[in-house]
C-alpha cells in the first residue's frame, strides 16, 4: 500500500467537491444563460467527478494524468469557447481549472514516487 494513501484519498476528495461545485456553478453564480459556459461546467464538472471517484475505488496513474487534462480544458475554456465577458463563469472555470490541474498532477507525482524499484 501507499505510504501517501490517506494524502491521495483526501485530493480525491476535495476534486470531486470541486467538480460538484463546477457542476452548480451556473445555477448559483448565475450563468446558466450561457450555454457554452454552463454546458463546458457541467461535463468538465461530471468527468471531473467521475475520474476522481474512480480514483477513489483503484487509484491508477492514468486517472491523474487524464483529471489533469479535463483540469487545463477547464482553465482554457473561457478563451477557447469565448465566454470572457461572463466573469462568473470565467473565474470559476479559472479557479476549478488550477486547482484540479495542480492536485492531479501532486497525485500522479506521489503514484510515480511510489512505484515499487527494482533491486540493483
Amino acid at each position: 500500500m501507499l505510504k501517501n494513501s490517506s494524502q491521495l484519498t483526501v485530493m480525491n476528495i476535495v476534486n470531486v467537491l470541486l467538480a460538484i461545485f463546477l457542476f452548480i456553478s451556473p445555477w448559483i453564480l448565475g450563468f446558466r444563460e450561457n450555454q457554452a459556459a454552463s454546458w463546458n461546467a457541467w461535463v468538465c464538472g461530471v468527468l471531473i467527478a467521475a475520474l476522481a471517484v474512480a480514483a477513489l475505488g483503484a487509484l491508477q496513474e492514468w486517472e491523474e494524468w487524464c483529471s489533469a487534462v479535463v483540469g487545463l480544458w477547464t482553465l482554457i475554456a473561457p478563451w477557447v469557447l469565448g465566454f470572457t465577458d461572463v466573469r462568473n463563469a470565467m473565474w470559476v472555470h479559472i479557479g476549478v481549472g488550477i486547482v484540479v490541474a495542480i492536485i492531479s498532477i501532486v497525485e500522479a507525482w506521489l503514484l510515480h514516487g511510489n512505484l515499487p524499484t527494482r533491486a540493483a
